[in-house]
């Protein structure tokens, strides 16, 4: 009744929003009000809660979604979806799907959904187009942002437009595909099969008449399996068909041997399927689908015709190259295995890899959604223009899982190392017992499931996450000591405990003053929100009895059952303690989680995102939400987070200049402990077409053999011996003037680590040479940078008094051995040091028109007075570069007092338009070290 009402009430009052989000400004609570109460006056809505319905629509029309942006390249593709066509067309699917989202989602969003389909759907090709056609796409979102719901979408407008087959590629687990198939029944098809007969679900409730058919189910049974491909026998081109399986090969073959059952057409030895223009939606396009084995390229970059890739791969493009027309668009919210696939990879028989040639959407997440930077926080210690952001007041720290004085990291209830891996017996201080913060999570999650009862009557769905591990009989395991405990606390939540102290109820109601009254004051300040009240603890206390008594304990094992077990009880609510590891990490959505007790450590930044479940939309109930982690993990976390949000600033940076999918300049920020994906998805990241032009380069990891510093310190004396005596002296150090010759042959004495990449010297010394012969880089500014700090130690070189640079390391446990690692190097003003007064003005300009430009995505209110990074290096001509030098203090890394400086370089380049890509090979490029500069 709830959900039907409100998404009337948002339907009645979506024309006065979109009137005062004209104005900028969100709909007036009155309205609001006025609205609810003419409804609830009438005999069907008498029992609904008004309060509760105020709320909801409050929260939603408050609701922001931002733009969307898209690279796009229209190569063999002809515009088709004008004013006529729209006008023209039924969108029948669409209309319906959009009223059923009007129960659940704020109408910003619903809006947000139409635009980006829209394009999506534009970008794709017609499906009335003649002949042959393929187009090749890639949406990125966010972890737990809504994905599925946008390619739901999308498939409802493209059957409106008339593609016939309809094909989800929904990952590698049958319980995400089991949640795929149950999320496209309720929002496209309308309806389910089940041993009774075909039920109406979702969309089908409001309009059964709209008919499309299915391959699949929602049982683990119903994937497109042997059985089900023999039997099918409806041919491809009239009612749509929808198919959703798991992206394996033995399903993909069998999808495979369906279409080509059907083929009609020929091309040379390829036959495939003519005139039914077919989509392929890939979600988790980064997961399985990159082909992880390396073309080889000869010296005209022709591909290897030989190549073999990955068995899932072939299948996907085998299954592609069997339509006459097919439209693929894959969707991720890790995208930094996609960026790294090869544009110009291919083979005959499979056709072209799933390089997104044709369009990159960038979808960013409406203001409700809480994601990886709102969560950790957004700290730009590099300084690359973005908004530093506090993160949610909701981590708490784990450090009891292992032994902390085990240099060895083996011991422990589930330390870091695992010696006997499945055997392993988790045990805390000798016991088979959960650690303390366990423990707690369990007491807030309890807390918050009972809020939760107060906040939202009725039929709820509550979910914990426990992902410590990804071994199955070590799951099993910790699941029966959480079940031991939660037994403990049942009885002793029922029973009481005598005249032993603390009880139970003390030590519940600790948690929830010392923890929940202070957290959900702060998310209330933090985000302006008045819905997160906490009722009185008088109030709390019988919903804590009833929660006790109602949560389940359940190990994800990857079967449909997980997921049906939602569906089985959204109407009369379920708490559950799910417990697993890989089949929790990919897609798969817990439904009302709140608290996540995660202890499980990827070294890869894509992994280690999706395994971030407790990312998502918390309506009315973010403040309840907790994620017990480590300190290292926390620290990954954010880092993954600054250099996703910087991934996404230079996408809308590259929209604004009018790039294309093979232009889209990856720069994805690195970190010494971590990698970016997994090295095979990294084959192809020689082709990462890099230039300097417009950017700068700096050392932040270095060695910390006093040999090679005493190298790079005689490199940096007959240098400046080589400059004679400053030509000036600045507050913060010596400058000199110079040419691109004493520059170039300084870079060939200093030493970069070899894990420098971008400051590599040899990559640096062919730039500058293929510069000076375009008539750039003539002149040089050295800098000498010296500290003006009192504290700073100084010392003497070539008769100049230098202060030593302090600079922020990474923590001593994450120093790398034998290597000195800090976060940034240079700072800003040192980089303008050469740039003239008119050059200044015309930075400060630029980048105050810059941020106009983008005012509305820009979280810093106030005009820029200060010149930008990018706009500086833009302002320069490009005649000239600034080489900076940091000496910095090697007792910052534990080195002594008498070792050599640690000598930083960095370099500010001006932006040129002749400027050639340097290909950087992120995973191989050091063990070529010995090519020519040509290979560059």
């Amino acid at each position: 009744m709830l959900n039907t009402l409100t998404r009337i009430l948002q339907a009645h009052l979506s024309e006065k929003a979109r009137e005062a989000a004209l104005q900028g400004e969100f709909l007036a609570p009155t309205d609001i009000e006025d609205a609810v109460d003419e409804f609830i006056s009438l005999p069907t809505y008498q029992n609904v809660d008004r309060a509760r319905v105020i709320a909801v629509l409050r929260e939603r029309f408050t609701v922001r979604a931002a733009d969307h942006n898209i690279l796009g390249d229209n190569t063999d593709h002809q515009a088709w979806l004008g004013p006529e066509r729209i006008a023209a067309t039924d969108w029948k699917f669409w209309r319906r799907y959009e009223d059923h989202l009007a129960g659940s989602v704020p109408p910003d969003s619903i809006t947000s959904i139409d635009n980006v389909t829209r394009d999506i759907l534009e970008r794709l090709e017609d499906p009335r187009r003649q002949g042959s056609w393929d187009r090749r796409g890639l949406v990125v979102g966010n972890v737990q942002s809504g994905k599925t719901a946008n390619y739901c979408g999308l498939v409802c407008k493209a059957v409106d437009a008339g593609y016939k087959v309809i094909i989800v590629l929904s990952g590698i687990h049958k319980s995400l595909r089991s949640q795929t198939q149950i999320r496209m029944e309720e929002g496209f098809l309308g309806y389910m099969n089940a041993d009774s007969g075909r039920r109406s679900v979702g969309v089908g409730l409001l309009d059964g008449s709209l008919i499309a058919n299915t391959g699949t189910g929602r049982a683990d049974n119903a994937n497109f399996n042997v059985g089900i491909a023999r039997q099918f026998g409806i041919a491809p081109g009239g009612t749509p068909l929808l198919f959703v399986v798991t992206k394996t090969v033995p399903t993909l073959n069998n999808v495979i041997s369906w279409v080509r059952f059907y083929a009609n057409g020929q091309e040379g030895e390829r036959r495939f399927v003519q005139g039914v223009p077919a989509l392929v939606i890939d979600d988790e396009a980064d997961l399985a689908s990159v082909d992880t084995r390396e073309q080889v390229f000869d010296e005209d970059r022709r591909p290897d015709p030989d190549h073999d890739p990955v068995e899932t791969n072939k299948c996907i493009r085998r299954l592609l190259r069997l339509f006459e027309q097919v439209a693929y668009v894959g969707y991720t919210a890790t995208p930094f295995a996609n960026i790294y696939i090869h544009d110009k990879g291919t083979t005959p028989d499979l056709g072209d890899d799933l390089f997104p040639r044709s369009f990159i959407v960038n979808i960013p997440p409406p203001t409700n959604y809480m994601g990886p930077s709102r969560v950790f926080g957004i700290n730009d210690d590099a300084d690359v223009g973005l908004e530093d952001t506090p993160g949610l007041p909701i981590i708490r720290d784990v450090s009891d899982h292992a032994d902390t004085d085990d240099v060895d990291e083996i011991r422990g209830w589930m330390p870091p190392k695992l010696v006997h891996r499945t055997k392993h017996k988790p045990l805390y201080e000798g016991e088979s017992r959960i650690p303390p913060s366990l423990r707690q999570a369990m007491m807030a999650f309890i807390l918050a499931t009972a809020i939760r009862r107060i906040r939202e009557p009725g039929a709820q769905l509550n979910s914990m996450l426990v992902h410590v591990v990804r071994y199955t009989a070590v799951q099993k395991r910790v699941a029966k000591q959480v079940e031991e405990e939660l037994a403990k606390i049942r009885r002793r939540v029922r029973y009481g405990d005598g005249d032993a102290t603390p009880t139970i109820w003390d030590e519940l109601r600790t948690v929830f003053e010392s923890d929940f009254v202070p957290t959900s004051s702060a998310c209330s300040e933090l985000t302006g929100s008045d819905c997160f009240g906490l009722p009185a603890w008088d109030e709390l206390e019988p919903r804590i009895r009833e929660v006790c008594d109602s949560i389940k304990i359940k190990v994800i094992n990857g079967s449909a059952g997980d997921i049906l077990d939602y569906e089985t009880h959204r109407g009369t609510g379920l708490d559950v303690i799910a417990i697993g590891g890989d089949k929790l990490s990919r897609g798969l959505t817990l439904e009302g989680l709140t608290v996540s007790y995660f202890l499980r450590a990827s070294r890869m930044y894509d992994t280690l995102m999706q395994m971030g479940r407790w990312f998502g939309y918390r309506d009315r109930y973010m403040d309840l939400c907790r994620l017990y982690t480590t300190k290292e993990l926390v620290e990954w976390f954010a880092h993954v987070a600054v250099a996703s949000e910087e991934l996404r600033r230079d996408f809308d940076y590259m929209v604004n200049i009018g790039a294309t999918p093979k232009e889209f300049g990856l720069k994805v920020r690195s970190h010494p402990l971590m990698l970016v994906t997994s090295a095979v998805k990294m084959r192809h990241g020689s082709d990462m077409r890099l230039s300097y032009s417009g950017d700068i380069s700096e050392t932040i990891i270095f060695k910390t053999d006093e040999g090679w510093l005493a190298e790079n310190t005689q490199a940096v004396r007959n240098f400046l011996s080589r400059l004679g005596a400053p030509q000036g002296g600045v507050g913060g150090g010596y400058i000199w003037k110079t040419d691109q010759a004493a520059v170039l042959e300084f870079l060939q004495h200093y030493q970069s680590h070899e894990d420098a990449r971008r400051a590599d010297t040899r990559l640096l010394s062919s730039y500058i040479k293929k510069q000076v012969d375009n008539g750039e880089l003539a002149e040089w500014t050295i800098k000498f940078v010296s500290s003006g700090d009192a504290a700073a130690r100084h010392f003497q070189m070539l008769g100049l008094d230098v202060g030593m640079i302090r600079r922020s390391p990474f923590p001593h446990d994450q120093q790398r051995s034998g290597s000195y690692q800090i976060k940034q190097l240079i700072s800003p003003p040192d980089e303008w040091v050469d740039l003239t007064a008119e050059e200044r003005a015309q930075a400060l300009a630029a980048t105050i028109r810059n941020w106009e430009a983008d005012k509305r995505k820009n979280k810093r209110k106030e005009c820029p007075t200060v010149i930008g990074r990018r706009e500086a290096r833009e302002a320069r001509d490009k005649g000239r570069a600034v080489l900076l030098l940091y000496p910095l203090d090697p007792r910052e890394r534990g080195l002594p007092e008498t070792a050599p400086v640690v000598f930083g370089l960095g370099i500010s380049f001006p932006k040129s338009d002749t400027a050639k890509d340097i290909t950087y090979k992120v995973t191989n490029i050091f063990r070529e070290r010995g090519g020519d500069d040509e290979s560059l």
